[in-house]
């Protein structure tokens, strides 16, 4: 999974660093209608978490995984048509229920890939994935330097071609089978277990945390900052230098669901420490903004691996073994419901607030931090309820 991961997230990082520009700049939408229409996408994207992970969890994860990496080739593509406010808010939906999908089924073959460590194994793909965004964003950064239509063209069919390649790279992985499933597991929704429900609910409202980077910085540096644009691309590009070099490290020291409260909970320390220093970058000259906002940037991607890592360390310890694509179509209905609505909240109230906003944000993220180890204890003391094992069928073939 490691190739397919590292050209899937090239490709990410090629459009997803330039995306806001593209819509605004480009296609000359707001910010407001950009992010509205995001929103609305979001919500709409809750809807395909779910059920696409009991696919996996019932037909094995593999054919689910490459059937949505398909479909988000298309929708990425379906962004060059895009002429209005309407247009662009239907693309986008179709887009993040492909992405919603993708992520459960992902997950759950994650989980196969990964055996008895899976939340370390994510973390050894993420740090390939990081190490393909930051050569994303090194062009990313030419074609927003560029700023024609042409060169942001570019970006969106290189970030189609990435998810064909990312499922031609699949077929080099096993198609796993299905795991036994109890009989009493039918109608058991993975919300029913109280603990992963809460922490579901805290990863969603942390996960607001990846917006700052890719639609509130920029947005700031454009409208706030006297730093270049090229800024953004370089804050990107940072951003995942940072996470390549130390997500292992970090990583490795969070593994059980204990050390992922804990992590939770640094992670909203971290946040507290960047934010205020992104709020300073509209205090100072051109020369020294792109500065200051690449020092906040390391803080904040410091923060972001002990979230990363707190996420996969409970996002799979808390989840049983022939659920895992429930659980995580689950975690991801959270993490998309912090998305959908993230986009009109960071817009309209933080940075609406202006460098107040900034501090009122990272004191929102210390908050949601200090909840983790809280979670976590109640997750121990509440123990999922045991099933019955069950055969697998019988195979009647003939």
């Amino acid at each position: 999974m490691v190739p397919s991961t590292f050209v899937n997230l090239l490709g990410n990082g090629l459009f997803n660093t330039a995306s806001v520009l593209y819509f605004t700049l480009v296609v000359h939408l707001t910010a407001a209608q950009v992010g509205i229409g995001l929103t609305i996408a979001g919500l709409i994207g809750l809807v395909a978490g779910i059920p696409a992970g009991i696919l996996a969890d019932r037909h094995g994860p593999w054919t689910v995984t490459v059937a949505t990496l398909a479909v988000q080739a298309l929708t990425v593509s379906a962004f060059l048509a895009i002429h209005s406010a309407l247009l662009f808010t239907l693309v986008a939906c179709a887009d993040r229920m492909a992405a919603s999908a993708n992520n459960a089924a992902r997950g759950a073959l994650i989980a196969r890939v990964g055996g008895g460590r899976p939340a370390e194994f994510r973390a050894k793909l993420r740090t390939f994935g990081n190490a393909g965004i930051v050569l994303g964003a090194l062009g990313s950064g030419i074609a927003v330097e560029i700023g024609s239509r042409a060169a942001y063209t570019g970006l969106i069919l290189a970030d189609a071609a990435s998810f064909i390649a990312a499922a031609l790279f699949l077929l080099r992985v096993p198609r796993y089978p299905p795991s036994p499933r109890p009989a009493s597991d039918e109608t058991r929704s993975a919300f029913a277990d109280r603990p992963f429900a809460a922490f579901a609910a805290l990863e969603g409202a942390m996960g607001l945390q990846y917006q700052v980077v890719s639609l509130m910085l920029p947005i700031w540096i454009a409208t706030r900052t006297h730093a270049p644009h090229w800024t953004v691309a370089a804050a990107f590009a940072l951003n995942s230098v940072v996470c390549v070099l130390l997500q292992a490290r970090i990583g490795a020291r969070v593994a059980t669901t204990q050390e992922g409260g804990n992590a939770f909970r640094r992670a909203g320390l971290v946040f507290l420490a960047s934010c205020p220093l992104i709020a300073l970058s509209a205090d100072v000259p051109g020369t020294l903004a792109p500065v200051l906002v690449m020092v906040a940037m390391c803080v904040h991607s410091v923060g972001e691996i002990w979230e990363s890592s707190a996420s996969m360390a409970l996002g799979f310890g808390l989840a049983p073994d022939h659920a895992q694509g429930r659980y995580q179509g689950s975690l991801g209905l959270g993490f998309d419901a912090g998305q959908a609505l993230g986009p009109v909240v960071l817009t309209t109230v933080f940075l609406g607030l202006g460098q107040p906003g900034w501090l009122l944000l990272g004191l929102c993220f210390a908050g949601l931090g200090a909840l983790g180890p809280t979670v976590t204890r109640w997750a121990e003391r509440t123990p999922p309820r045991p099933f019955a094992a069950v055969p697998p069928p019988l195979d009647t073939s003939p």
